[in-house]
């Protein structure tokens, strides 16, 4: 019997390394933000500040505290005030405390939170039929601010939303009530997001 004939020797060269893009985790740990000492409903008079961290625990606070309603207006969904895990919780717990509590926010560019991921959206996509999330409607006049209502009697201002200055109440029903019908009359004339539709598929 005789040999099989020997093949001639294929030769390989390899195209090089293949980088493998494995789904990111959903957003890195964070360490817990404190909550300013200051009770929503009880604490009276302007609580002013101008660093971020200061911005920072008045917003963990109102959002703690709230029982029904946040309702939130701002340019992107500012990651430095808002993409944390201690902020995502506080709306967690709102959210599923009742069927009927909510969070509504409205933006002016959803562009850069899709884009770059942030903990707000993801929450948005768990728990769609309480937490809804609108684009201004650029026909419609609105003010180049940035604030955060919650219920009807806390509030955070930021007037120059580029700038982390801003004051806070805890207990001023009147203002809130000002700056709710303005977000309502936005939320009326807002459009619906097709970044967010493309991001939520």
């Amino acid at each position: 019997m005789k040999d099989a004939p020997e093949h001639e020797g294929i030769d390989f060269h390899s195209p090089g390394r293949f980088t493998v893009h494995n789904p990111e985790p959903e957003l890195p740990a964070s360490q817990p933000w404190e909550p300013a000492p200051l009770r929503l409903g009880d604490d009276s008079g302007l609580q002013r500040f101008g660093e971020p961290q200061a911005a920072r625990s008045h917003a963990l606070a109102l959002m703690q505290q709230a029982q029904r309603n946040l309702c939130l207006y701002s340019p992107d969904l500012e990651a430095w005030l808002y993409n944390h895990s201690s902020i995502q919780q506080a709306c967690t717990r709102l959210l599923l405390r009742h069927p009927q509590n909510r969070l509504r926010i409205l933006l002016r560019d959803s562009t850069r939170p899709v884009k770059e991921g942030h903990r707000l959206l993801n929450l948005s996509r768990r728990l769609s039929s309480n937490l809804h999330i609108r684009l201004l409607n650029p026909d419609y006049p609105s003010p180049e601010q940035a604030f955060l209502l919650a219920d009807q009697l806390g509030l955070l201002l930021r007037t120059e939303p580029a700038l982390p200055a801003g004051h806070a109440h805890y207990n001023d029903p009147g203002r809130v009530r000002q700056l709710q019908a303005q977000f309502d009359q936005a939320w009326d004339t807002s459009l619906s997001d097709p970044n967010l539709r493309s991001f939520l598929l």
